[in-house]
């Protein structure tokens, strides 16, 4: 984290359906009658990792290589660290951060969007905002090439080449570098971002080729257009994403590990929490493992109550991006033959003032999932007494004291409430704090859980055909001759 580090801790996060079951609408017959169902969807999925490894998937799409890939990384690291894949990422984020004051992180989809989780869940709220010294000297993190939009393009290059001393090759608050993060090189968002981007770097740069290729560093597959790209222009730090790993799947690659790296996230404690949620995937109980549970309660709920809407409310503002990835992990992951429930990741308190008319009275198609945390990382804010006023005009002296934390939690618990009274269903998945060990796990749970369902409903939930259909017929109309 690049402010306010938590007191390292091992706490394992929980899920509690209680809530759900106690609306009537899931027996508790129903949830143990999956038991038997939900280790045989565990076993499949394990199998799958080895079905890969063995090359008989036949011609089944399988991304399976996530699940132990941080305990492999890990592994590496320990017993011969100068060689490992871990260890180079942490060289160059050190490279990096000693070199530029701001990276940008050309992707889409799976590319960038577990980036974006790890960096706003894990970093500063406003990291961006801060000095260079209140950020401990990392750089600022930006994000374009997951959308075509000329404006905000535009906008980013902007701030680029906005710095009060022009291009000023000593001054280090002028010096940016680029992350491309594409697979084949070949997703036409991020391929012209690419173009537009480098086109800028190298007049940074002064049109100096070494240092143009130092500043660009390419995270894609062993062969491809980006491949191609980095071997021509000579680019020195080249990682790859490796084979059985999708990109909906990859934040735990170099996808989402070099650039948290670089603005100060601790991959190592990342890495930690998700091989611990892997672990209790693998050895707890039907009944004790929160992966499995979780897959239970959600398949249920859509079943027997017809929620075929999946809300993500975070009760942190920090963690909608984890969100925003799940939304995306689940939809190409289960969205596919008329099946798969539509996620939706919603902010609380803020959205009961958008939805929470909606969630408390619309339709019943909807399990609502609590991202509860347990314990700030800053200190807690007392609501103090009105300035400039001898007078109570807002009717808020009797909370004088109070703190943020102690409001959220009646928030928290009000809204459970008036839901529980209507009998909407609410699972929560209890986060002791937000660090990077809790969000390893989290992110890995969230992962594990959307490849035990589509096992369990009978959905391949790796490949994505929807997705490459619009590829075809965008490019199509932009190349109509061919």
């Amino acid at each position: 984290m690049s402010a306010a580090r938590s007191k390292p801790a091992n706490d394992p996060i929980s899920y509690d359906a209680t809530a759900v079951l106690a609306t009537g609408g899931i027996q508790q017959s129903e949830l143990d009658a999956l038991d038997s169902p939900l280790a045989e969807a565990r076993k499949m999925s394990l199998q799958d990792l080895e079905r890969w490894r063995t090359e008989s998937a036949g011609t089944e799409p399988l991304d399976p290589a996530f699940i132990d890939l941080p305990e492999r990384l890990l592994a590496d690291y320990g017993t011969s660290r100068p060689d490992s894949e871990l260890f180079s990422i942490l060289q160059t984020a050190r490279r990096l951060r000693e070199a530029v004051d701001r990276v940008v992180v050309l992707g889409i989809g799976g590319s960038y969007m577990g980036t974006r989780a790890l960096f706003e869940s894990c970093c500063h709220p406003f990291h961006n905002e801060l000095s260079r010294g209140e950020r401990g000297g990392r750089p600022r993190l930006s994000f374009e090439g997951f959308n075509i939009d000329n404006d905000s393009a535009q906008g980013l290059l902007d701030v680029l080449q906005s710095h009060p001393h022009g291009v000023d090759r000593d001054d280090l608050l002028a010096q940016w570098a680029m992350l491309v993060v594409s697979k084949s090189g070949g997703t036409l968002e991020t391929a012209a971002a690419t173009r537009l981007f480098l086109s800028a770097l190298h007049a940074s740069v002064g049109g100096d080729a070494k240092l143009l290729a130092e500043r660009v560093v390419p995270v894609t597959g062993a062969s491809g257009k980006l491949a191609s790209l980095a071997k021509t222009i000579g680019c020195p730090d080249v990682f790859g994403i490796p084979n059985g790993v999708g990109g909906r799947f990859s934040v735990f690659t170099a996808v989402g590990l070099l650039p948290a790296s670089i603005v100060g996230v601790d991959i190592v404690r990342l890495l930690e929490g998700a091989a611990a949620m892997t672990q209790r995937f693998r050895e707890s109980p039907v009944s004790e493992n929160p992966v499995l549970q979780y897959v239970a309660i959600s398949h249920l709920a859509e079943k027997k109550m017809g929620a075929t809407i999946r809300v993500l409310s975070s009760w942190s503002n920090q963690l909608e991006s984890v969100g925003l990835w799940y939304d995306q992990l689940l939809s190409e992951s289960l969205g596919k033959d008329e099946k798969g429930a539509t996620p939706l990741t919603a902010v609380t308190t803020r959205d009961l003032h958008s939805r929470g008319q909606q969630h408390q009275d619309g339709r019943r198609d909807k399990i609502i999932t609590n991202l509860c945390v347990g314990e700030s990382r800053r200190d807690h804010i007392g609501l103090p007494p009105l300035s400039g006023s001898s007078g109570n005009e807002d009717q808020l002296d009797d909370l004088v004291g109070t703190t943020w934390p102690t409001m959220l939690a009646a928030a928290t618990d009000g809204t459970n409430e008036a839901y529980a009274s209507a009998k909407r269903p609410t699972a929560t998945i209890h986060l002791p704090q937000i660090d990077e060990f809790i969000i390893g796990q989290l992110l890995q749970l969230l992962m594990l859980a959307t490849v035990v369902e589509g096992r369990l409903v009978g959905t391949n939930p790796y490949g994505q055909p929807g997705v490459e259909a619009y590829k075809k017929f965008m490019m199509k109309r932009l190349r109509p001759n061919e």
